[in-house]
């Protein structure tokens, strides 16, 4: 029983509760910075993979689009949600051909800039628009991942290396090396270089996995907008 006893105190001195209560500021300061960096990157991770989930719940809509008797129902039946690629994108491409028809049907309009402009590159700047929107809708927030992921384990480092720090001191002072006196700083140590690769390893991982679902999705946007950009040229849906 004696033994038990020992050995549950012992332990005790390398939990986090003890790294709470028996750290000192700076020590609590890092664990909180920590944890922060975790909530953000989770947050991060948990919006964009819904985020992609939708753009692919969109790209659904499509070939419904491809099946309506005009454009105008095409782009009801796409979806009117702000954050819809899709819809932006034929919506753009509609109003500048409108917007095409509407100058060459015009008498002695004034020249403008965009009269330099063929339809194609008319036509083509107004999808790119609402490309430009959606990507970088898309990959907003990825540097919180990649500063989480590359920083974690530097400010987990320093909290290492700030309890072993500690821990010299104690045999500095009490001229000993015992286990008493330096197993609680070394536990510290142990914890926050854990507590801060905990903190990376699911920053990195999420950023791996939301790029290269971003890539999907973009790859998605692209394709419906060569379609729309053929149709508004030839007539035809490009198809590749």
């Amino acid at each position: 029983m004696i033994g038990e006893k020992k050995l549950e105190g012992m332990v005790s001195k390398f939990g986090i509760e003890h790294l709470w209560w028996q750290g000192d500021e700076i020590i609590r300061g890092i664990a909180i910075v920590l944890l922060l960096m975790s909530i953000a990157s989770w947050i991060v991770i948990l919006i964009k993979l819904i985020e992609i989930g939708r753009v692919k719940l969109q790209n659904r809509r499509v070939d419904v689009f491809w099946h309506s008797e005009d454009v105008i129902e095409g782009i009801e039946k796409l979806g009117n949600e702000n954050d819809n690629p899709f819809a932006m994108i034929a919506r753009n491409a509609h109003i500048a051909a409108n917007h095409l028809q509407g100058d060459n049907s015009a008498d002695n309009k004034k020249t403008q800039l965009h009269d330099k402009l063929d339809s194609s590159e008319w036509i083509g700047r107004a999808i790119n628009q609402a490309i430009d929107r959606s990507v970088f809708k898309l990959q907003s927030g990825l540097w919180i991942l990649a500063s989480v992921a590359s920083t974690a384990p530097f400010v987990g480092l320093f909290g290492t290396v700030w309890s072993i720090y500690h821990a010299l001191m104690n045999i500095s002072t009490n001229g000993s090396a015992s286990l008493d006196q330096v197993a609680g700083p070394i536990g510290e140590a142990l914890i926050m270089t854990a507590l801060g690769l905990a903190v990376a390893i699911p920053a990195a991982l999420g950023y791996n996995a939301i790029v290269r679902g971003q890539k999907i999705a973009v790859h998605m946007i692209n394709r419906f907008a060569h379609e729309i950009h053929s149709y508004y040229l030839s007539g035809m849906r490009w198809k590749k």
